[in-house]
């Protein structure tokens, strides 16, 4: 199945009332773990390269390519996305990779400068066919950058997406990113009220985080694209260290990746009904 444009996910999801899950990639097997896992569930996904992991390979093309190509090699749709890109040089470079779209993230700067930079993304963007997605609210844990207690006004989204163009808008509505314990409680009727007055679709981050009843809830609620890393990374992480407790003669790391690897596809493969990306 050719690789899809994000629209083509998150579009039918918001019409349908339904999530789009979208989940972190660190190495190449985060993305076939991911692919996997959706094509065990019967659901479309996305596949996100942060700028965290970008910075980690130190370059974006090989992780970029990568992606690209175990998402177009997928039986299932699957759209490769940019996330948390805070320099347009970056944006750019995924682009011409081909990701179907970018998050770009101003939300360090002050709101007049913060619509005057994702407009002149989004524009661009959208000339290259790209969906943008933008972040405003200042959603938790990302180094200090964004507030943990922040929510995002409605009548200033409203007006933000007016300014920018852009085509999804990540909200602050309790999250934060990083979190290992699912502590986090999603305001979910500010989400009711954003979904009203916002006309793109909403995104969550930090979702990790959130119990997961609650993520159920927040879909229903009106977020449509959920991000999801650290509780995947949790399960990678806890599968090497199973894996080598009971067999510490292995040296391999083929023998404990992989075991990370269906770690990580189990894991997707649940979550992807939780969050109703698949239909009911």
């Amino acid at each position: 199945m050719p690789l899809v444009a994000t629209g083509e996910i998150v579009g039918p999801a918001v019409r349908a009332g339904l999530g789009a899950g979208a989940f972190n990639v660190i190495q190449i097997e985060h993305a076939q773990a991911i692919v996997a896992g959706a094509e065990a569930a019967g659901a479309p996904v996305i596949l996100q390269i942060s700028e965290n992991a970008v910075r980690y390979h130190g370059a974006l093309a090989a992780i970029g390519r990568a992606a690209v190509e175990v998402a177009a090699a997928a039986r299932v749709p699957v759209a490769v996305h940019l996330d948390h890109a805070t320099e347009p040089a970056l944006v750019r470079e995924a682009v011409g990779l081909g990701f179907g779209s970018v998050m770009f993230d101003a939300s360090a700067l002050d709101y007049e400068a913060n619509v005057a930079a994702t407009a002149e993304v989004a524009a661009d963007c959208h000339a290259q066919g790209v969906w943008v997605e933008a972040e405003l609210g200042e959603v938790g844990g990302k180094d200090g950058v964004h507030a943990p207690g922040a929510r995002t006004d409605p009548a200033e989204a409203t007006a933000y997406v007016a300014a920018t163009g852009v085509d999804a808008l990540a909200v602050a509505v309790g999250t934060s990113h990083a979190m290992v314990v699912k502590e986090a409680v999603v305001d979910l009727g500010l989400v009711a009220d954003l979904r009203a007055a916002v006309p793109v679709p909403l995104v969550l981050h930090g979702s990790s985080g959130v119990p997961e009843a609650d993520l159920t809830r927040a879909v229903e609620a009106g977020l449509t694209k959920v991000n999801i890393a650290t509780h995947l990374n949790v399960a990678y992480t806890r599968a090497i260290r199973d894996h080598l407790a009971a067999h510490p003669e292995v040296v391999d790391p083929r023998r404990y990746v992989a075991k990370a690897r269906d770690a990580v596809a189990r894991e997707v493969a649940r979550l992807l009904p939780l969050l109703r990306a698949v239909a009911p």
